[in-house]
């Protein structure tokens, strides 16, 4: 007798790892470190969850944080959910997640995880979350408030975080290269 039972498109461990994966985002977005400009460790989470568990339980982690906040739970910085979030100004950042994940997952996937190629993927990430947010910013700030230039969105949102994102890149590469082997993540 010939076995037809489907292999299951999620084992127990990666839907618990995928959980987990989005239990730290919201963890990180919580924690806020006080500087000139204030960030959170949001993109930390981001990059150290698509780095360690790849394309498919990296993204699903990203897609599953932001429908948790999506649907009103409080899991964005400053405790905040809700679509208006997502839709807001700055929703456009937080959508932008998920191109930083597919970034990291495909790149890693196709190329390894040696350092140079978490970094370089994780700077990819970066460059295309900061470039959608951006641009979402521009249009959704130029419908309310009037026309606004790049370089002034790029000066409120995106040039005071390069130094605590290039240090967030950097930890969260490393920690992956030492998570992975401890976590036995394949």
């Amino acid at each position: 007798m010939e076995n037809t039972a489907k292999k299951p498109l999620f084992t127990t461990r990666e839907l618990c790892e995928t959980a987990l994966g989005a239990a730290l985002i919201t963890v990180c977005a919580w924690i806020s470190i006080p500087a000139a400009v204030p960030f959170t460790l949001q993109t930390f989470a981001v990059f150290l969850i698509a780095g360690l568990l790849g394309l498919k339980r990296g993204f699903l982690s990203v897609l599953v944080y932001l429908l948790l906040g999506a649907v009103g739970l409080p899991v964005f910085a400053g405790f905040k959910g809700g679509p208006a979030a997502l839709v807001g100004v700055t929703g456009g950042y937080l959508l932008g997640f998920l191109l930083s994940a597919l970034a990291v997952g495909l790149l890693t996937e196709r190329f390894g995880r040696s350092l140079p190629v978490l970094i370089s993927s994780m700077v990819l990430g970066l460059l295309l979350c900061y470039a959608f947010g951006s641009v979402w910013f521009m249009v959704l700030y130029t419908r309310s408030q009037g026309p606004i230039t790049l370089l002034s969105v790029l000066s409120l949102c995106v040039f005071p975080f390069l130094p605590a994102d290039g240090a967030k890149i950097l930890l969260a590469a490393l920690l992956t290269k030492r998570l992975r082997k401890l976590l036995k993540i394949v």
